[in-house]
């Protein structure tokens, strides 16, 4: 990483780069790795669309694959691609759940460290939490393995739910507003007995300087850069989730 860039992507493991990609260029370091896994054989890779031209084993016969490397799936039609002259998309991050191509999405291929979000929650949909799997609305950039605290809003302004993301992204109308939204399958991790309230945030030596805590926890808050002080706070709090959340100690993330 360069030394002047503050931040740094999500760590992978098993992978020949240190860092989840940040561009195209790194998918295609990427694939070039996995692609004789996956049954591809690269005939070329060029400048123009489509990237890449592939054969892929079928049986006892190789077949044509058409090849457009993105950072995100999206970008392929963002950058108004025919559909009709490329037979699939390579890319890192998955957005785009009505793409009519086949998608190798890469981060499946290498691990990532999961992300951290703080979710509000109405009143109107408290209820919700109380199941162990529901879907729920997110950020187009959660995925699955991602970690959910879910933040009751007034009154009670409180951490009570840690849920994580289980299925993949779609998107559809969204039930508590106008429009549509991004939503995936939601799993109960546990159950806070000591609930973090919104006070102990704005208290804290260091959280109480962050962004999502001087905005009181509006919108989709990604907040892995605090994780280490939030898992402090829960296991402090609720020894018990220290087993729970041994897979997500901030130390191996």
């Amino acid at each position: 990483m360069e030394k002047n860039n503050k931040k740094r992507p999500n760590s992978l493991t098993n992978a020949p780069l240190q860092y989840a990609p940040q561009n195209e260029i790194g998918v295609v370091y990427l694939f070039a790795h996995i692609a004789r896994k996956k049954q591809f054989r690269i005939e070329k890779i060029r400048p123009q669309f489509p990237d890449c031209i592939a054969y892929r084993r079928s049986g006892d016969q190789e077949k044509l694959v058409r090849i457009e490397f993105e950072y995100r799936s999206s970008s392929f039609k963002a950058h108004h691609h025919d559909t009709k002259k490329c037979d699939c998309i390579v890319c890192w991050h998955h957005d785009w759940p009505d793409c009519p191509l086949e998608v190798i999405e890469l981060k499946k291929s290498f691990h990532s460290v999961p992300k951290v979000w703080i979710q509000p929650v109405i009143k109107s949909q408290w209820h919700n939490l109380d199941l162990k799997h529901l879907d729920w609305g997110l950020s187009k950039r959660a995925t699955i393995g991602d970690i959910l605290l879910m933040y009751r809003c007034y009154p009670d302004k409180a951490i009570r739910d840690i849920f994580i993301i289980t299925g993949e992204l779609s998107r559809g109308v969204a039930s508590w507003r106008n429009g549509s939204c991004y939503s995936a399958a939601v799993k109960r991790l546990c159950k806070l007995t000591a609930p973090l309230f919104l006070e102990d945030f704005k208290t804290h030596r260091v959280l109480k300087t962050a962004g999502f805590v001087r905005r009181n926890f509006q919108g989709n808050l990604l907040v892995s850069e605090y994780w280490a002080y939030i898992h402090e706070l829960i296991t402090k709090r609720n020894p018990k989730t220290l087993k729970i959340l041994k897979k997500y100690d901030p130390e191996k993330m």
